[in-house]
């Protein structure tokens, strides 16, 4: 399940950046291609995925905004490619993008969703092990 989609990097980022990210047939570049934005946004939301996994049970039932930031940067990253390099902005907002989600791994940042529950240890049930009994009734019958 996507965190994001192509209107939130729209509104985000504007048609005309997404136009010249994924127009890859026309040129100049005309459309967006909606099968790269789709494809970007599945590959973010892949890596969100595999630092949430440890901590929130998969997939969330309501995506937090923050996610959906998050996404978006992961997935512009992407989209400008060896040129992300050159826009400081891109590049920033992506490495700040991981190091949240590193602290999300952590838990040290905390997000309004369920979380995994405990795993239970055992069936409830003690279980004592120890050496045959050396005064029962009939060793003591009569005493």
């Amino acid at each position: 399940m996507p965190y994001a989609t192509q209107q939130d990097m729209t509104d985000r980022y504007g048609a005309d950046e997404l136009v010249q990210l994924t127009d890859r047939a026309n040129v100049p570049a005309s459309t967006v291609d909606t099968a790269v934005v789709a494809s970007v946004l599945g590959d973010a939301s892949a890596t969100i995925d595999s630092y949430l996994g440890g901590r929130y049970a998969l997939p969330l039932s309501v995506v937090p905004q923050a996610l959906t930031r998050i996404c978006c940067e992961l997935a512009r990253y992407h989209l400008w490619g060896n040129q992300a390099e050159k826009d400081s902005a891109v590049t920033r907002n992506h490495e700040e993008a991981l190091a949240w989600l590193v602290s999300v791994a952590k838990g040290t940042v905390k997000l309004d969703a369920a979380g995994l529950a405990p795993a239970q240890s055992g069936s409830g049930v003690v279980l004592a092990e120890g050496p045959d009994r050396q005064f029962t009734r009939s060793s003591m019958k009569g005493w």
